[in-house]
C-alpha cells in the first residue's frame, strides 16, 4: 500500500468566523476541509458553546505543506488579533493523493 505526506492544518476558532474561514481555504488552495462544533478551555477562558456568541468550531485540512502555510499566514494576519484562533499542524499521510490535490487559484 502506497502512503502519500499531506499536512494536516487544524483550526480552532469562533464559529462567527465560519463562512470566512471556508472562503479563505478554498481561495488560497485547499481542495476541501471539514468542519465540526467543539467546546473547550485554556488561558482566555473556557468556551462552553451553550449560547450562538460562545461557539467554537475546528476546521481540518488536508493540503499540501505550502497550501497549509499559506493558510495559516493568511488566517493568523486577518483574524490572529482579534479572533479566538488556534492553528497547528500535523504531517499525516493519505491514500488517495488525488483527493487532496491543491486547487487552481483564482
Amino acid at each position: 500500500m502506497q502512503k502519500h505526506s499531506r499536512s494536516l492544518l487544524v483550526i480552532i476558532a469562533e464559529a462567527n468566523l465560519e463562512r470566512l474561514l471556508i472562503e479563505d481555504v478554498q481561495r488560497l488552495g485547499a481542495a476541501g476541509y471539514t468542519v465540526t462544533d467543539v467546546r473547550g478551555g485554556g488561558p482566555s477562558g473556557v468556551r462552553e458553546g451553550t449560547w450562538e456568541a460562545d461557539r467554537s468550531i475546528r476546521m481540518e485540512v488536508i493540503c499540501a505543506l505550502g497550501v497549509a502555510d499559506a493558510i495559516a499566514e493568511h488566517l493568523l494576519a486577518e483574524y490572529g488579533a482579534f479572533y479566538g484562533l488556534t492553528i497547528y499542524f500535523s504531517e499525516v499521510q493519505v491514500l488517495r493523493p488525488d483527493k487532496f490535490q491543491q486547487r487552481s487559484r483564482p
